[in-house]
């Protein structure tokens, strides 16, 4: 139920119709747009949004879908129903490209997904088109009647192309018969030398002074405007010319004969091409929906099966598009009903916003129902109402003899008729248009039975009583308009959770109304309810300022919380890199040890073969002495080296992320390697690997070797290879090799705050968009991103293809996958990073 009559009107549903109507390609899409009504069903408007969705993803993806000839000939096949009639040759050209475009669309959507066995990427437009009749059989007949331009060929029948032949026989011995007159009359000086011969009436004639008309036998048939010319058709072809009259009837009743033949042919299916119209109908009128959800960024909430409103960044679509031609942007709106907050009281100054606020519930809620997508935050929720009232404006009438407090009454009556708990009504000015104490007073009653019905609603006031009323009640809510009273302009933002100030003094003071006035107003009302004003306006400043502070406290906390998983994960890293040394070494090992018993068995054999030869045998084990020396040599030597190795990718690592942002002007550079100092190193001792600035303490020496723990990796090293530091470190200085400076924390935070998590890499070439994600996804590992989403489109597949192999190299990904399929399916790949 909407009430209303003038419902639409009201919120400027009448307007939104109209934009509807001019994006529609023909009649059929107009008529639907103008039959488009609410629904309280939530199947039916849960599948209205889903084709919109899956069409603007159409209409943003795809290049080839069929939209070129949506004509209406509906009027022509009701009209070939009754025998003997038939559709002329712009009617069955219209019917012909019509037919193919439905059954084009038919396909498009009927088709499977590209490389893949599941079903078309667009289900709930499948399921639209699934019992759709195409005609490829009348297509085909029609082809043979008309030619590509839409007239009749010359072989549409044998009897066709025999009457034209003759026609064209006939008008050519006309001409020649014409211009032999025509020279011999231009020689004899009765004609100009540059006159041709012209049709008047469908016959051919000769032009001529009407002075010299007589010297020409024959008809005269007409004469010019001016009279200086008459136009003569010569004797000698008039019996020629009443056969092409003859001819060119023939020819009529011929193409007619044959149209009659196709509308008969045609006849029996006209119910069955009718309702494949209606489908057509149907993809215009979606068509046209989808456009204007694109031209207003509309999308689908998610939808609930019960009354909710729970809308972020929602805005008014006719404001903005009147805001947008001038440069200016609408400020979103954010509200918030639900079972227990169900009736939100608006309070606030004038033009301060309370009902744009109204206007835009009532229009967005009314748009969902009708099956269109609304301008807001994908994370909003929305619910089904099966009833929305409204009371807006000035209803005075002077011919029912009702008053502005007369009408609001009526409507109230109305209201508290109708209403349940699952309604929805939206009222301006609560109250207003009488004496404002039993004003408020019957509003206060009447917004009391509106809660005991435990309805849904949006509520403007000025009064006091109703504001306490919000505070004392459950179900009811407070909320504000929020007003900079420094610069004493509006905010347009609603604020849900106090009452707000009417400003009433600030404005009066700003506008220019004297201070003895004011002073006056002041005391009339009392000092307590000035107070009480300044108070709310007050706890409002104070709410807006905590709030701001609750939301950067939570920003660096969550930036503190990454910041320290970054580093759980870096340290994680440092534990499996040792554990990975190892693992080869033993491996190393195990081969040099394989390498070992073949040289051993393989100098045995030798021995043998030389049969104690003393020279022989003792080269043999000189040989195996050799190489016993250079296995040990090299596996030491190869330990050291990968050890040596690791740890400079690691430092490497760390200094890339202290130096993707510039240093302050007054930070020093890191120290050169200090030249090797004779002192002694010993357990207990604090060293550094030779060219490195990482500090290690040395837990064992044993000869000219020494273990050294490197924060939680111990390794084993020549002490040729180790500098010790000059005295023991202070922790800063350890702290200083792992951490990164305040500087570099402050613009890693300003660079994540500014980091985007979706990349639109649709329309570039391969090598453009992987260039692209590389440098994306490098940036999202650097900030600390856990997930960030690639939008490629659907296409062929090909970039989304290259996309993903790519993505199967990167080691710090944990797993991609498609996007929800109500957010863009397989046109966006999800990535989860490590």
């Amino acid at each position: 139920m909407i009430y209303p009559q003038n419902f639409e009107q009201k919120i400027g549903f009448d307007q939104i119709r109209q934009l509807l109507q001019e994006k529609c390609l023909s009649p059929l899409g107009e008529e639907r747009v103008a039959d488009m009504d609410f629904s309280d069903r939530f199947e039916v408007v849960e599948e209205r949004l889903n084709q919109l969705t899956e069409f603007v993803r159409i209409i943003q993806e795809e290049e080839s879908f069929p939209d070129q000839f949506f004509f209406d000939v509906r009027p022509s096949l009701k009209r070939v129903r009754i025998e003997g009639l038939y559709m002329d040759e712009q009617e069955l050209f219209d019917l012909r490209r019509s037919l193919e475009t439905i059954r084009d669309i038919v396909r498009f959507l009927q088709r499977k997904e590209e490389d893949e066995e599941s079903d078309s990427p667009y289900p709930n437009l499948r399921k639209l088109a699934g019992d759709i009749a195409v005609f490829p059989q009348l297509i085909t007949k029609i082809d043979g009647i008309l030619n590509k331009y839409g007239k009749i060929k010359d072989n549409a029948s044998t009897e066709l192309a025999r009457l034209r032949r003759e026609l064209a026989s006939t008008i050519s011995g006309i001409s020649r018969s014409l211009n032999g007159i025509l020279r011999s009359a231009q020689s004899e000086g009765y004609v100009d030398k540059d006159v041709t011969p012209t049709m008047r009436d469908g016959r051919l004639v000769i032009p001529v002074a009407p002075g010299l008309k007589r010297k020409i036998k024959g008809i005269v048939h007409d004469e010019s405007a001016s009279g200086k010319t008459v136009f003569i058709e010569p004797a000698e072809v008039v019996e020629a010319n009443n056969r092409v009259r003859e001819l060119e009837g023939e020819e009529r009743r011929e193409i007619i004969r044959i149209l009659t033949e196709f509308s008969n042919t045609l006849r029996p299916s006209i119910d069955d091409i009718l309702q494949s119209y209606e489908f057509l109908a149907e993809i215009d009128f979606i068509r046209a929906k989808s456009y204007f959800a694109i031209q207003t960024n509309g999308l689908k909430p998610a939808l609930e099966n019960e009354q909710l409103l729970d809308w972020t960044m929602a805005v008014h679509p006719l404001l903005q598009l009147s805001l947008a031609k001038h440069g200016k942007k609408v400020v979103p709106l954010d509200i918030e009903l639900n079972t227990k907050q169900r009736i939100l009281i608006i309070s606030g100054p004038n033009a301060g916003g309370k009902s744009v606020c109204l206007k835009t519930v009532g229009l967005l809620q009314y748009m969902l129902q009708c099956g269109m997508l609304i301008p807001m935050h994908e994370r909003s929720h929305a619910g089904i109402f099966g009833s929305i009232f409204i009371d807006i404006g000035d209803e005075q009438s002077i011919e029912d003899d009702l008053s502005t407090y007369s009408s609001h009454l009526t409507n109230m009556k109305m209201m508290m008729k109708g209403c349940d708990e699952r309604s929805l009504i939206l009222i301006d000015e609560f109250g207003g248009g009488t004496e404002p104490q039993i004003g408020g007073a019957i509003a206060e009653a009447v917004l009391k039975r509106f809660n005991e019905k435990q309805t849904f609603g949006v509520i403007t006031t000025h009064y006091q009583n109703l504001k306490h009323f919000a505070e004392d009640h459950e179900g009811v809510v407070n909320g504000a308009m929020l007003y900079d009273r420094h610069v004493m302009q509006a905010l347009f933002q609603l604020q849900i959770g106090n009452p707000g100030s009417s400003f009433a003094v600030e404005i009066a003071r700003k506008i220019g109304l004297p201070e003895d006035v004011i002073a006056d107003a002041s005391e009339i009302v009392g000092s307590e309810y000035i107070s009480a004003d300044k108070y709310l306006q007050d706890i409002v400043r104070d709410k807006r300022y905590w709030e701001g502070k609750r939301q950067t406290i939570r920003q660096r906390e969550k930036l503190m919380e990454e910041t320290i998983a970054r580093y759980e994960a870096e340290v994680e890293e440092l534990h499996k890199s040792r554990k990975e040394i190892i693992r080869q070494a033993k491996d190393e090992a195990q081969h040099l040890l394989q390498e070992s018993n073949a040289k051993i068995e393989n100098t045995i054999r030798t021995i043998k073969e030389a049969q104690a030869d003393k020279e022989k045998t003792r080269q043999v084990r000189q040989e195996l002495t050799d190489f016993k020396e250079s296995v040990e040599k090299r596996g030491v030597k190869e330990q050291e080296d990968r050890v040596a190795q690791q740890m400079e990718k690691l430092r490497r690592r760390q200094e890339r992320k202290a130096s993707s942002t510039p240093t302050k002007a007054g930070e020093k550079k890191a120290e050169a390697p200090i030249k090797p100092k004779v002192i002694t190193i010993k357990e207990g001792s604090y060293v550094k690997m030779k060219g490195q600035t990482t500090v290690g303490e040395v837990l064992e020496v044993k000869g000219k070797n020494a273990t050294v723990a490197f924060g939680s990796i111990k390794t084993t090293m020549k002490l040729d290879r180790l500098d010790p530091t000059s005295g023991t470190p202070q922790k800063q200085e350890i702290a200083k090799s792992t951490f990164v400076s305040s500087q570099t924390q402050d613009q890693m935070y300003e660079k994540k705050l500014n980091f985007r998590q979706d990349i639109d890499v649709r329309g570039m070439r391969g090598e453009e968009a992987l260039q692209a994600i590389t440098y994306f996804i490098d940036d999202a590992i650097l900030v600390g991103m856990g997930r960030v989403r690639i939008l490629h489109g659907t296409g062929t597949g090909i970039l989304r293809k290259l996309i993903r192999q790519y993505l199967e190299t990167v080691s710090g990904i944990k797993s991609f996958n498609d996007e929800h399929v109500q957010f863009g399916g397989s046109g966006i790949t999800v990535v989860d990073l490590a």
